[in-house]
């Protein structure tokens, strides 16, 4: 008996994108997986349609966006324009289409099945702390999710707070699937002399890195900090640099690749992110690197952010600060204990199956399977989107 078909469809480079990366690994035992977004095909694919490097998804036409002709900056997108003439429609029996962007896409391909929207965050909210996106992007963005988000079988996204908000504006029930990462059989190492902090992550302006790197400058406790950062805004990467050169706590790394990482950050003793919340996503993270930290065996000291404040609080890994300044979180290195910290690496170490991807992961599987059970007894219905 053939296998069903699924399309995941994302307009990122798949090979390095960690979510879809873990949406292929779960689903290409069972399903014959075609991907299509950027750069080279993914292990385990069956094929790979490769969008054009040079066909941005994010460009949009700006006298349309103007004139709220969205339907105009959809479609005239060079991306989705390129995408929609090269898949097939009808020949896949479900489709998974991640962040808003490759929803209407996704419907206009008339997946036999159905469309699963895996929503990446609160996509209105994603810049909303520049006007511009608030006066002209966040619109055309809701109007993609009222108009096409709603008709997907299914909808996730990665944490509770963002669900919650996006069904209380779509009327849809959205489950939660986080950035889990996949397991590592890894054991907690002893807490170093002085204690070993780590940051993994973008090199973003408005992350306000110089929260954490000042916070350790600030402290009296025996502590080192290493940033490990990709150079996505080279010049803040540089002033960072610049800044910590002359540091004997602070570092500022090249990144590993992704298959190393957690393994690297297995040699430290906390990992942490303190995050001010300039834009809704920032306020609501549940980012990658909490789960890396949790992989990793690290205990986790971040900003009073509340998903992962829950998190730490509720299952002792770390701590949380008062606030997102630098003061705050020099407050909690200060008060730093060996001892403490052992307590919370192997309390990281207890619920890292709890919080894989193998098990994290369950949502999307129950959503796809669900999809693709009800293929033979929905009724049929126009889902194009044209």
């Amino acid at each position: 008996m053939s296998r069903p078909s699924l399309l995941i469809l994302s307009f990122s480079p798949i090979a390095d994108d960690a979510r879809v990366l873990k949406q292929v690994a779960l689903f290409s035992g069972r399903y014959d997986v075609t991907t299509c977004g950027y750069g080279p095909a993914p292990a385990g694919v069956v094929a790979h349609i490769e969008v054009p490097a040079d066909l941005p998804a994010w460009r949009k036409d700006p006298r349309w966006l103007l004139a709220r002709q969205y339907r105009r900056v959809y479609w005239g997108n060079a991306a989705v324009a390129h995408a929609r003439s090269v898949l097939p429609v009808g020949a896949f029996d479900v489709i998974l289409a991640d962040d808003v962007d490759t929803v209407p896409l996704a419907l206009s391909l008339a997946p036999r099945s159905g469309v699963h929207a895996d929503l990446h965050e609160y996509a209105p909210g994603q810049n909303s702390e520049l006007p511009r996106w608030r006066w002209f992007v966040a619109p055309y963005i809701r109007w993609i999710c009222r108009r096409f988000v709603t008709r997907a079988a299914s909808v996730t996204t990665v944490g509770q707070g963002i669900a919650d908000r996006y069904s209380r504006e779509l009327g849809v029930p959205v489950g939660v699937v986080t950035n889990a990462a996949p397991y590592a059989e890894l054991e907690a190492q002893p807490v170093g002399s002085p204690i070993r902090l780590v940051h993994s992550g973008n090199a973003q302006r408005n992350r306000t890195l110089e929260v954490m790197i000042d916070g350790v400058e600030q402290s009296a406790a025996d502590v080192t900090l290493d940033l490990l950062l990709m150079p996505n805004d080279p010049v803040y990467l540089a002033e960072l640099r610049a800044r910590c050169a002359g540091s004997a706590r602070v570092r500022v790394l090249d990144p590993v690749p992704y298959a190393d990482l957690v393994r690297t950050l297995n040699g430290y003793d906390v990992g942490v992110f303190v995050l001010p919340p300039v834009n809704y996503n920032y306020e609501w993270t549940l980012p990658n690197k909490f789960f890396d930290y949790v992989q990793a065996r690290l205990g986790v000291i971040v900003g009073p952010s509340p998903e992962m404040a829950r998190e730490v609080e509720t299952r002792g890994l770390g701590a949380v600060t008062e606030g997102f300044t630098s003061g705050a979180f020099a407050a909690v290195l200060d008060a730093l204990d060996p001892a403490q910290v052992a307590t919370w690496k192997r309390e990281s170490a207890a619920c890292a199956r709890e919080l894989s991807a193998e098990v994290q992961s369950a949502g999307w599987a129950r959503a796809v399977d669900q999809i693709a059970r009800e293929a033979q007894t929905r009724p049929s219905k126009d889902r194009h989107a044209r």
